[in-house]
């Protein structure tokens, strides 16, 4: 199994309030603008679709899907078009041809699309997975949404015990046709929080979802974020400690191994365009 082509969807766009305090830039009234990175990416034998954004049913009825605090703090721009859904349609394919839909973590803007792929193999941490199903009361139900499960998905939970993955622990073979594809443990914003490393023919691409929100905090020389980022990462991890260990190691990894990886977060609005456009 190779994989042939990655295509980089965003399914999910914020417009909050602040644009200096998200973006870096702009007026403090402007707002900003918030990406929810998603892969989909062609193999020889299947298509997989890495975190999956909004769902239609989310769309379709937003307050009680998503919750009234989540739609006033982040400002969703809910266009159904933006969906993977669509998306994948957009691209000449149906739903049942999504195999495997590979999840960095269960958040309620991660895992919104699940319910559109039911025929779909969903593989996440069993840590994520357990956290989701007990309920997070911490961030008033906003962080894990029953909803977006609730059609009974085809769940694979994986434990990080595999060779590791230049250094991180991980699971490798989480199934025969997914040879070049690895869950690599990044804990911290949740307990159960996963990277996804795809294996391309001239380096591995990370997918490193929410443990950190900007690329420029990757910086070996001058480590940067807006004051907005900062302070809502700190605010929603399940485990600081943990959150901080993961940045340092994902900042020495692009510092050690740029030639050989590729790291993204899932919000970026930049670095969103910058590889959709390689």
């Amino acid at each position: 199994m190779a994989v042939r082509r990655i295509h980089h969807l965003d399914c999910a766009t914020f417009r909050p309030y602040g644009r200096r305090f998200v973006d870096g830039d702009g007026g403090l009234v402007a707002t900003g603008t918030i990406v929810t990175h998603c892969l989909l990416v062609e193999t020889d034998t299947r298509l997989v679709l890495v975190d999956s954004g909004f769902g239609t049913a989310d769309l379709a009825d937003p307050k009680r899907r998503l919750g009234t605090i989540f739609i006033l703090s982040g400002r969703p721009v809910l266009d159904p078009e933006q969906t993977a859904l669509r998306q994948v349609a957009r691209l000449g394919y149906r739903p049942e041809d999504v195999a495997d839909v590979l999840l960095t973590h269960l958040d309620v803007d991660h895992a919104g699309g699940l319910a559109d792929f039911p025929g779909a193999t969903v593989h996440v941490f069993e840590t994520e997975h357990r956290a989701a199903m007990a309920g997070d009361g911490r961030f008033g139900g906003s962080r894990y949404r029953p909803f977006h499960w609730g059609h009974g998905p085809r769940w694979a939970l994986h434990r990080p015990e595999g060779e590791p993955w230049f250094g991180f622990e991980c699971a490798r073979n989480l199934d025969r046709e997914l040879s070049d594809f690895v869950l690599v443990s990044l804990p911290g914003h949740t307990l159960g929080h996963a990277g996804v490393a795809v294996r391309r023919s001239d380096a591995w691409l990370l997918h490193a979802g929410d443990s950190y929100m900007d690329q420029r905090m990757l910086d070996p020389q001058r480590p940067r974020c807006p004051t907005g980022l900062a302070i809502f990462q700190w605010g929603v991890a399940a485990d600081r400690a943990a959150r901080w260990k993961t940045l340092e190691r994902l900042r020495a990894l692009a510092s050690r191994h740029a030639a050989e990886v590729r790291l993204f977060p899932a919000h970026d609005a930049r670095e969103f365009n910058r590889l959709r456009g390689d």
